[in-house]
């Protein structure tokens, strides 16, 4: 499916965004983003370094204001005026190509942070849920580690397990493995792929087009702006109608990456 169309998702969407447009200064990063996911649904964003990947999720999240256009998430319009931001970031976790972890305080202190000061969970609660998170995620025996103890995976795999304490409806991953040497990836994927096997609602930008392929209900390749094309994997990655679709994928393949 090619164009800016939105593919529709079975009753009232997870997300959904309609006519997005985002600029800095003169440059238009965004230029009237139309998509719909739906709850449970994973979608990966893939394209070249500026096609507007992060721009989309940051302004997802409220982090950046939009020039344009509206978005919804669960029935509710988030980028009405009026709307109360910090509550919405309740709802919607989001986690970066750099950890953003506090340094100055142990992985425990971390998780259970935001879900005492924005959520207003008791320390033990807190901890209760913060601790069942970390031995999911394999992390147990580093909850009073502080961050620069642990390795580039461990600290990213941390900086998941705070988003999900927030037990968000709507997860955003934004380039997560861009910044971790080659054999942490595959710990975080990891990841990844349990919370996709869990019905966690995801969008994920990613560089990682195998992972994309193997873990996305939908891919939405992004150029200039807007989105160019998108469909199954199997249908983007085999069988892309768009002639510039083609060409960034046969520079994944020549650099080995799918």
């Amino acid at each position: 499916m090619s164009g800016t169309a939105s593919v529709a998702a079975p009753g009232r969407p997870a997300l959904e965004i309609s006519g997005l447009w985002k600029s800095f200064g003169d440059l238009r990063v965004l230029r009237g983003i139309d998509m719909s996911v739906a709850e449970h649904e994973v979608v990966c964003l893939i394209g070249s370094s500026g096609c507007g990947k992060s721009t989309l999720l940051r302004c997802v999240n409220l982090l950046e204001p939009i020039d344009g256009g509206r978005i919804t998430v669960e029935g509710e319009e988030i980028t009405a005026p009026g709307v109360n931001v910090n509550r919405i970031r309740r709802r919607i976790g989001i986690v970066f190509q750099s950890f953003n972890l506090f340094p100055h305080m142990s992985v425990l202190h971390n998780v259970t942070l935001a879900p005492q000061k924005a959520a207003g969970k008791s320390k033990s609660q807190a901890e209760a849920e913060a601790t069942e998170l970390l031995e999911r995620f394999g992390l147990a025996d580093k909850r009073n580690e502080f961050p620069d103890r642990l390795s580039g995976g461990q600290q990213q795999r941390v900086a998941i397990v705070r988003a999900l304490a927030m037990q968000p409806d709507l997860l955003l991953l934004d380039e997560i493995t861009s910044a971790l040497d080659p054999e942490l990836v595959a710990e975080v994927l990891n990841v990844i792929r349990e919370l996709a096997r869990g019905g966690m609602t995801m969008v994920i930008a990613t560089h990682e087009m195998g992972f994309a392929r193997d873990i996305a209900n939908r891919v939405c390749f992004l150029d200039g702006g807007g989105i160019l094309e998108q469909g199954p994997p199997s249908e983007i990655f085999s069988h892309p109608a768009e002639t510039r679709t083609q060409q960034f994928l046969e520079r994944i393949i020549e650099a080995g990456r799918l």
